[in-house]
C-alpha cells in the first residue's frame, strides 16, 4: 500500500488552515497550497497566524505545472467551488485522492463530475470551533474529520491510505459505516446552528442557555430530518439529540462560520443550506417554512451589506 507524501490544499479558511497546519507540521516539504495572483502575494507577505504560530506555506499558481498530488484537500466556500475545481486541475493525476471538507451534501458529486468519483472520498469535519479574521486563525479544538466511501464495512485502499496519513499527522478522525447518513447529519447541524446563529448573532453559549435560540435551531433541523426520511436517509430525533450533546461541549464564546460571515460582511453559504432544503422540499413535497424564512432573512442581510447603507 502506497503512502501519501505529496499533498495539495485549496481553500484557506479556518477549517483549511487548521488541518493544513497539522499536515505542514508533519512534512513541510510535502504540502502545497493552490493560490495565484494577488491572493498568493498576500499570503506570502502576511503568512497565516494559526493559534499564535506563523505559517509560511509553499504556494503554487493554478496554471503552474507540477507533479500530481497524492491527496487534494478542498475546503473552499460554496460560491468558490466551481473556480476551485478548475484551479486544481494541474494537481490531479491518475492516482490522486480528493477529499472535500466543505459544508453541504453536494461538493463530492460536483468535484467527482469533473475528475471522476473514483478519486473521491466523502468527508466532513465536526466540532471544530475555528475563527478567522484576515490571516489570523484560532481554535481550541481540531474536532474530528469523518471520511470514507459511501459505506465502510471494510476499508478500501483509498480509505486505508488516508487513515495512515491522519494517524501520522495526529489528525482526529472517524470512519463511519454509513457515510451518506453522516453527511446528512452534518448538513442538518449546519442548517440549524449556522443559520440560526447568523440571524440572531449568537455564539454557542446562546444556544446552550437560551431556549428560544435552541428552538429556532431545532425547528430548522427538523425540516432536514423530514426530508431525509422521505429520501431514505432516515435521520431522526436521536440525531438532533446527538448534536445537542456535542453542542454542550462547544466553547461558549466561539461563533459559527456563518455568524462570522455576517459579522465581517462576507457572503454566506445560505444557498447551500436553506437554499438546498427549500429546493429538495419542493422536489419531494416537504414544506420548509423555517428554512424559507431563514433564506429570506440572510439574503436580505447580505443585500443590505452590499448596498453599504
Amino acid at each position: 500500500m502506497k503512502s501519501i507524501k505529496n499533498i495539495s490544499a485549496i481553500g484557506m479558511g479556518a477549517i483549511g488552515c487548521a488541518y493544513v497546519s497539522k499536515l505542514y507540521d508533519l512534512n513541510p516539504g510535502g504540502l502545497k497550497v493552490i493560490a495565484g495572483g494577488e491572493r498568493a502575494e498576500r499570503y506570502r507577505k502576511h503568512g497565516f497566524i494559526i493559534n499564535g504560530k506563523r505559517y509560511d506555506f509553499k504556494y503554487v499558481a493554478p496554471e503552474e505545472k507540477t507533479e500530481p498530488a497524492d491527496l487534494i484537500i478542498v475546503s473552499v466556500k460554496a460560491n468558490q467551488l466551481s473556480q476551485a475545481v478548475e484551479d486544481m486541475k494541474n494537481q490531479v493525476g491518475e492516482n490522486t485522492i480528493i477529499i472535500s471538507l466543505m459544508n453541504g451534501i453536494t461538493s463530492e458529486e460536483i468535484i467527482g463530475k469533473r475528475y471522476g468519483m473514483n478519486k473521491m472520498l466523502y468527508s466532513l469535519c465536526i466540532a471544530i470551533d475555528g475563527n478567522r479574521r484576515g490571516n489570523v486563525i484560532s481554535f481550541s479544538s481540531y474536532g474530528n474529520i469523518a471520511f470514507g466511501e459511501k459505506t465502510n464495512s471494510t476499508y478500501s485502499e483509498k480509505v486505508q491510505i488516508v487513515k495512515e496519513l491522519f494517524d501520522r499527522a495526529d489528525i482526529p478522525y472517524s470512519i463511519p459505516k454509513d457515510m451518506i447518513h453522516s453527511l446528512w447529519y452534518k448538513f442538518m447541524i449546519n442548517v440549524g446552528i449556522n443559520q440560526a446563529s447568523a440571524v440572531i448573532g449568537g455564539n454557542y453559549g446562546v444556544f446552550q442557555s437560551v431556549g428560544e435560540a435552541k428552538e429556532l435551531m431545532e425547528s430548522a433541523m427538523w425540516e432536514v430530518v423530514r426530508l431525509s426520511q422521505k429520501m431514505g436517509i432516515n435521520l431522526s430525533g436521536q440525531d438532533i439529540e446527538k448534536w445537542n450533546e456535542v453542542l454542550a461541549t462547544m466553547p461558549p464564546h466561539s461563533n459559527t462560520s456563518m455568524c462570522q460571515d455576517i459579522e465581517y460582511g462576507r457572503k454566506t453559504e445560505v444557498d447551500m443550506f436553506a437554499g438546498t432544503v427549500c429546493r429538495l422540499g419542493g422536489k419531494y413535497g416537504i414544506d420548509t417554512p423555517v428554512n424559507r424564512t431563514l433564506l429570506n432573512i440572510i439574503k436580505a442581510v447580505e443585500s443590505k451589506n452590499d448596498l453599504k447603507v
